[in-house]
């Protein structure tokens, strides 16, 4: 076989182990709101029914200060959320260039641009926001995880398809390492890596 082909085989098997073939953290994300008792199913309904964001990145032209940018992303199709972003980016915008030199990343979402905040403020703690934190990675086009990330973020971005060839846009994800997230009076509520990945879905507690 090819070195080409095993790096398919190998890629494919890596994207299974990780958790990005179906399982119990792929099924259907409800469009209501959770309670904020349960913040693994916070954090992934925001994730889920958001489509954009700001991504922030590490600027060597700007001598390490962060640069945020609005970005669009996709963690899945819609209301099938994963809770891994994914992004097309060209490295003729600043967010992939600062990535290929220092993959650290943040990447912040809202509850305010979902519809679900009402009249309140978006800095109001009931008005839920995430940070995820960690690094920026290109991913492999041979790879099955790439065809899955393309269908995720064309499902949602339509006119992407349609972004000049010749500005090279790739496929990059979050690979998440820390979670910030606030969504009720209180301070952030702890949530580690595994728990927003693989949350109980089966035992969410909407609220209206």
């Amino acid at each position: 076989m090819e070195v080409k082909g095993w790096s398919r085989v190998l890629c494919s098997i890596l994207f299974f182990v990780a958790g990005f073939l179906p399982s119990e953290q792929g099924r259907p994300l409800s469009v209501s709101k959770p309670d904020p008792e349960d913040a693994s199913a916070t954090a992934r309904w925001l994730v889920s029914q958001n489509s954009w964001g700001v991504l922030n990145t590490i600027s060597s032209d700007l001598g390490g200060a962060p640069f945020g940018n609005v970005v669009s992303f996709s963690d899945g199709l819609p209301n099938e959320g994963r809770g891994v972003p994914y992004f097309y980016l060209t490295t003729l915008d600043p967010t992939a260039k600062n990535a290929m030199k220092d993959e650290r990343a943040s990447f912040t979402v809202s509850e305010y641009p979902i519809g679900t905040c009402g009249k309140i403020d978006p800095e109001n703690p009931t008005c839920a926001k995430i940070t995820l934190t960690g690094k920026l990675k290109l991913v492999d086009p041979e790879c099955e995880e790439a065809e899955y990330a393309k269908s995720a973020l064309f499902s949602k971005h339509v006119e992407m398809k349609d972004w000049p060839k010749g500005h090279k846009f790739q496929i990059y994800k979050l690979e998440i390492k820390n979670i910030f997230l606030i969504d009720w009076f209180g301070g952030p509520k702890p949530l580690t890596l595994e728990q927003y990945l693989h949350p109980k879905m089966n035992k969410f507690n909407f609220i209206g």
